[in-house]
């Protein structure tokens, strides 16, 4: 049996990291088994998705090479889920209800006071039809349940292991409402069984719903994928990371100059027992990805853990990869600037700050005591600067003035750079020039 699975984000906002790693592991498990991925597109609440969205999703997943073998959107759909809800209402699996949700809340606060589930109580099946003309005169339009058979919902989870959910401990779902859009699990399930989806890959936060949602599989068709229900993304605190996906879009991401490669290594490897490490290709991470290293525990997203990750990757790029990037960034310098400080960077965007450093004019920055060394530096200094000079001035200079080490170096780094680390400080030299670096040891902006 080929795999096929499918990731089905909602075009109602942005894709951050949580959806992300939901996209990838479907990705990865898809192009590891030689298997079909499925971009489907969520966009039954008509009022709230977006062309923009949908597009935004696209945009970020082609951005972050999970491209798709396939596309549909369930808005153009309908017809499909219409005919299964008929097959489910006249099958008496799916039944009408007037209650509303001032009634349902009501009913909810009294099973809990006597300490009952609160679980819906199924009066809607006890309605007879002048009752349901009644209602209808009134203006009350039915929301639709689905009638849970009350029995143990077993299945063999790819992560969890075996599962059961008593299904007499859930509410009959709710799968259309008053107004006749759908909710999403009758459209999802009528696509799963349609497209033949293999597996479904998603959060734990679905195992519940999962028990509901075998059962309108087992009534619609023969057809059942496989379910993995992953663990959650959570921050590196170990608290939700809800109030802070806007800042985890990919949007965001993008625009602070995060490689894709770096967050994509990061969100396939968390929560699993393989090492946290930048990876050099997608098909690297496909080559290596198996849901027996998925773990039970939360996976902790650092962003300081992503920035290292990404450092790691740009510390190997050659030029010719990050170019338009820096020509973005009115970075210049070519090739020998990037190779040069190309190690000092976490995101492409610290190149900038380099620059300045290289080629601004800016002050030696140089304690009181360091200042008469620094200028008999500068006094020594050859006009001409080649690959060389650094070792033989510094070697100069630790004997004329017995500094060494951390004395003998720092004064100089920060007198010419303003700071305190960075890259190599013979080629930085090459690049800063003599005449620049002589009046930044004497204390002068250059």
């Amino acid at each position: 049996m080929s795999v096929k699975v499918r990731f089905a984000p909602s075009p109602t906002g942005k894709l951050h990291v949580g959806n992300v790693r939901t996209a990838l592991l479907n990705w990865l498990f898809a192009r590891e088994q030689g298997g079909e991925f499925v971009l489907r597109i969520d966009d039954t609440d008509l009022d709230r998705s977006t062309h923009a969205y949908e597009q935004g999703i696209k945009d970020d997943l082609m951005w972050l090479s999970m491209g798709w073998d396939s596309t549909f959107n369930q808005s153009h759909r309908f017809k499909m889920y219409e005919e299964a809800a008929e097959k489910l209402k006249k099958d008496g699996l799916l039944y009408p209800c007037y209650e509303t949700a001032d009634e349902l809340d009501r009913q909810r606060k009294l099973q809990r006071v006597q300490s009952k589930p609160p679980v819906y109580n199924r009066a809607a099946l006890e309605l007879t039809d002048a009752d349901m003309k009644a209602y209808a005169d009134e203006g009350r339009k039915p929301h639709w349940r689905f009638k849970l058979s009350g029995q143990t919902v077993t299945w063999n989870d790819m992560v969890r292991g075996e599962q059961k959910i008593d299904t007499a401990s859930l509410s009959d779902p709710v799968l259309i409402r008053g107004d006749g859009s759908f909710l999403y699990t009758l459209p999802s399930v009528v696509d799963d069984i349609e497209q033949k989806i293999t597996h479904v890959i998603r959060g734990e936060d679905h195992v519940t719903n999962s028990g509901a949602q075998i059962e309108v599989f087992r009534a619609l068709s023969d057809h059942l994928p496989k379910f993995a229900h992953t663990p959650l993304l959570v921050g590196h605190d170990g608290k939700s990371l809800s109030k802070r996906l806007g800042s985890l879009s990919m949007d965001e991401l993008k625009e602070q100059g995060l490689e894709p490669l770096a967050i994509c290594s990061l969100l396939a490897k968390i929560g699993t027992s393989d090492p946290i490490e930048a990876r050099t290709s997608m098909e690297a991470l496909k080559d290596e990805f198996a849901f027996s290293k998925i773990g039970r525990a939360p996976a902790r997203f650092s962003e300081g853990e992503l920035l290292l990750i990404n450092g790691k990757l740009l510390h190997e790029r050659p030029y010719a990869q990050v170019k338009e990037h820096l020509e973005n960034l009115n970075v210049g310098g070519g090739e020998a600037f990037w190779n040069l400080i190309r190690g000092n960077v976490s995101k492409v965007s610290d190149a900038a700050g380099w620059s300045t450093v290289l080629y601004s004019p800016m002050p030696g920055q140089i304690d009181d005591e360091d200042k008469a060394f620094c200028a008999a530096a500068a006094d020594s200094l050859p006009d001409v600067i080649t690959s060389e000079t650094w070792g033989a001035w510094t070697s100069t200079l630790k004997t004329e003035h017995g500094r060494k080490g951390k004395t003998l170096f720092m004064p100089l780094r920060k007198a010419l750079s303003g700071r305190d680390r960075g890259p190599q400080m013979g080629e930085f030299l090459v690049l800063l020039g003599a005449e620049k670096a002589k009046a930044r040891l004497r204390g002068q902006t250059a």
